[in-house]
């Protein structure tokens, strides 16, 4: 289940910082009467009663005309396209109309809240809840599995992989294969064989070895990997297969977006940086690789040829939403890291795509 963003709009030195506070029930923002305290999105990743795992966004503001002030406001739109809800915080400022209709025109459930007469956090929780939208039960494995079913997770513990600990895609599967009935077996690529003495009824492996573990596993044993699950609960699958296919029709020259929706220290195993553009120039003379981090996702799209985008397991729907009906209204085709890989090492067509009710 992802976490659930709620990011905390307003004017610069309008009390943002003292709304996250109140919603955590302890001082995680600084608070100050100085105006432009909070010079960058300020994230907090917390547990709301009735409302799960969030993380909370203190942005930097809008509406200062100091030195920073376009900068500050440059940051604080690169947040709303990953919120789901957006409180906006008025005090009487010019620029308060515009922002609402700006969140409200992407989409985007306003809670809106004067800075003088603030509620109680129990009825500020109440408002946030009402403004989710309903959302059914959504499984990343969609119809793939069912109760009972065996299925073998492949995890490379290599050099990209966290030291003593699982990825976030990982846990998510495990837990969510053990709340529908099945039974996972984990394993490493080195392992795989081993974990199929009893043929499994689906295999879960991470994308970097698709071509290793599909020759490893019977030719009709359903095969998809964790980028692919995750690309298909929170966004378009089919948009993202179109991208992958579209893979093959790149010309010598072609311009390709990696997107990442996170920001981290990469290594020379990097996925995004590393592996996905040297499969791609096996394929594709001249190419040129561009790569966008966190909220570094280009507003102009329409010199790219191909987007390839991260699995997100950090980030939200919402902003994979986004992004995609982006590169869509750009017409530039959109993929996913997982579909890419596949679709370089020949075997999109071996790949198991769930279908997920939405």
């Amino acid at each position: 289940m992802e976490r659930i963003q709620i990011s905390v709009f307003g004017a610069t030195n309008s009390g943002k910082s003292t709304l996250v506070n109140t919603l955590c029930g302890q001082q995680v923002a600084l608070v100050s009467d100085k105006p432009g305290t909070t010079t960058d999105p300020v994230r907090k990743f917390i547990e709301l009663p009735d409302i799960g795992a969030c993380v909370l966004v203190d942005t930097a503001g809008y509406g200062d005309e100091g030195a920073l002030g376009a900068e500050r406001e440059r940051l604080t739109r690169g947040v709303v396209e990953s919120t789901d809800v957006a409180l906006l915080l008025l005090s009487a400022h010019p620029e308060d109309v515009k922002w609402e209709a700006r969140l409200k025109d992407a989409g985007i459930p306003v809670v809106t809240l004067e800075r003088h007469s603030l509620p109680e956090r129990e009825i500020l929780l109440k408002r946030i809840r009402e403004a989710l939208p309903a959302e059914a039960q959504r499984y990343l494995t969609g119809d793939l599995v069912r109760p009972g079913d065996t299925v073998v997770l492949v995890m490379p513990q290599d050099s990209e992989a966290p030291k003593g600990r699982l990825i976030l895609p990982q846990v998510q599967l495990i837990r969510e294969l053990l709340d529908r009935g099945c039974i996972p077996v984990c394993c490493t690529p080195a392992s795989v064989q081993g974990a199929m003495l009893r043929r499994p009824d689906l295999v879960i492996t991470d994308s970097q070895v698709f071509r290793q573990v599909a020759a490893a596993i019977p030719a009709d044993c359903p095969l998809t990997s964790f980028s692919i699950l995750l690309a298909a609960s929170k966004g378009d699958i089919q948009v993202f297969l179109e991208g992958a296919r579209a893979i093959d029709g790149l010309q010598p020259g072609a311009r390709i977006l990696i997107a990442e929706a996170c920001t981290h220290v990469p290594n020379t195993e990097d996925i995004g940086r590393e592996k996905i553009p040297a499969l791609l120039r096996r394929n594709v003379p001249d190419l040129q690789v561009e790569i966008a981090a966190g909220n570094d996702f280009p507003e102009d799209l329409g010199g790219y040829d191909l987007i390839i985008h991260c699995g997100a397991c950090v980030a939200g729907s919402a902003l994979v939403r986004a992004r995609t009906e982006k590169a869509l209204r750009a017409g530039v085709p959109i993929t996913n890291y997982g579909l890419a890989i596949a679709a370089l090492q020949g075997i999109l067509g071996r790949v198991s795509i769930p279908s997920i009710r939405r």
